[in-house]
């Protein structure tokens, strides 16, 4: 226990939320709920901070990072600095990673034992609309929050060896570059592994069976980084599904249903992540499951009145911060604070490769279908127009998606750093900003963000650095 009260010597004690899952959902509810008052037991089998910090989001990036440095290094001389690179030592690339998780997962332990959450290590079950057993014992609560969140996902008839055959889970604890790899699926798991190991210094095929890689986002995004991607040397597959993989001699093949093959030494299979909810009680308890999430309403309040569920667990965007504030909506709306429903296409969404993915709001597609496509105008302003970009040497676009005489309703960019560009964007989404309105903005010379303001400039019919 951290923090928090004796539950072992006052067991009759009613909590007034119990929460099943550590991760970002979790504890993003554990914290603001204390925080408003509420007494509060926070119930994780494995550590505090969930997939996203140990196995998602926090160690994948530091592995892009670590490639990032990779490719500065091989191409410095580009820059007048002479520097030479002499592989990769992934025993050092994990102690930088590990070394960036024990930082914030020390950080994390400290937040929530100063909040007074009690924090109970074990695979909880829940037993009832109001409890949880979890170490042959029983927290009670007048609410249940479920954050169980999910696990990487397969194919029916292909098994996970953790060898040969891989998930995203085993790709982070790797102890060597793989000298080839195919990778299933192109959405963002895939092509943030395809980025990495190709900056290790591997051969990476991506087999994606929609027609494009990172298919939720923009088509011109997707074509964008598809551009960048064959200019890197990572190859792809596109529009034909998965049939089976077999052994060889010296790793797998991979078989599509068109009867094409691919070899290499390991499958990372990339194909999403399930949610966590078979065997914990949840259906018993009268929450409603489909396909394996629970189904909530737009509070994240499930079909039992005393139960509400967060995160991945539930069928909306599968992003840490997404978690973070469903989370902190279950919290206040329990606190009788009467907080906003969540806003989804107002998320930002950012796909971390080289070159980075952003966007906020509507494609041009789901525009058109809202709107009607005579009703929605677009604009592209290319990176090579931005000192900073050319400084940098990052070639992509941002387009922008607007509803005609009325506000930016999709921001969609590629290119190095735009994952930093996207608070601003959000932003322009969410308070239904006017072209003109946002090009009034001074932003500073030379930045990337000046990429989003000259975008708006041009869209606001007075471009700058823009060709009419």
């Amino acid at each position: 226990m951290h923090g928090g009260r004796d539950v072992a010597n006052d067991a009759s004690t009613v909590f007034d939320l119990v929460i099943l899952g550590g991760g970002s959902g979790g504890y993003a509810a554990a914290l603001r709920a204390a925080q408003l008052g509420l007494d509060v037991a926070l119930i994780e089998k494995d550590k505090l901070g969930g997939t996203c910090l140990h196995r998602g989001c926090i160690p994948t990036k530091a592995l892009l990072h670590a490639g990032e440095v990779a490719d500065q290094s091989r191409e410095s001389a580009e820059f007048g600095v002479k520097t030479s690179f002499e592989g990769i030592d992934m025993a050092g690339v994990h102690k930088y990673k590990d070394g960036v998780i024990s930082g914030l997962y020390k950080g994390l332990q400290g937040l929530v034992a100063s909040r007074k959450v009690t924090y109970v290590e074990g695979a909880g079950h829940l037993s009832s609309p109001t409890s949880v057993d979890v170490n042959g014992q029983r927290y009670e609560g007048r609410h249940i929050l479920l954050a169980t969140g999910s696990v990487p996902k397969s194919l029916p008839g292909l098994t996970i060896d953790h060898e040969r055959i891989i998930s995203s889970d085993d790709a982070l604890v790797m102890d060597r570059v793989p000298k080839s790899a195919i990778i299933l699926g192109g959405g963002v798991i895939g092509v943030e592994f395809a980025s990495v190991w190709k900056s290790f210094g591997a051969e990476v095929t991506v087999v994606e069976g929609l027609k494009h890689l990172v298919p939720a986002e923009d088509e011109n995004s997707s074509k964008l980084l598809e551009r960048a991607f064959r200019k890197r040397g990572i190859k792809f597959n596109l529009g034909t599904f998965f049939d089976k993989a077999e052994y060889t001699d010296g790793g797998v093949k991979v078989t599509l249903a068109d009867g094409k093959e691919f070899e290499a030494e390991v499958l990372l299979v990339a194909i999403g992540r399930g949610p966590v909810s078979e065997g914990l009680g949840y259906e018993e308890a009268g929450v409603a499951v489909d396909r394996g999430f629970v189904t909530v309403d737009e509070y994240c309040r499930t079909s039992v009145p005393t139960i509400s569920a967060v995160g991945d667990l539930i069928p909306t965007l599968q992003l840490a911060h997404v978690g973070f504030a469903e989370g902190i909506l279950v919290a206040e709306r329990l606190a009788g604070l009467n907080p906003v429903p969540l806003d989804y296409a107002g998320v930002p969404r950012v796909t971390y490769c080289n070159p980075e993915v952003a966007s906020v709001g509507l494609t041009e597609e789901q525009a058109k279908e809202r709107y009607g496509a005579d009703k929605v105008v677009t604009l592209k302003y290319n990176l090579a127009g931005n000192g900073k970009s050319k400084i940098l040497r990052t070639a992509g676009e941002v387009k922008l998606v607007q509803e005609r005489d009325g506000a930016v309703v999709g921001v969609h960019m590629v290119g190095d750093r735009m994952g930093e560009q996207v608070a601003e964007a959000q932003l322009i989404y969410n308070w239904e900003a006017l072209p003109a309105e946002v090009a009034q903005l001074i932003h500073a010379h030379p930045t990337q963000t000046e990429a989003l303001g000259e975008a708006h400039l041009a869209l606001a019919g007075k471009p700058l650095h823009s060709h009419d």
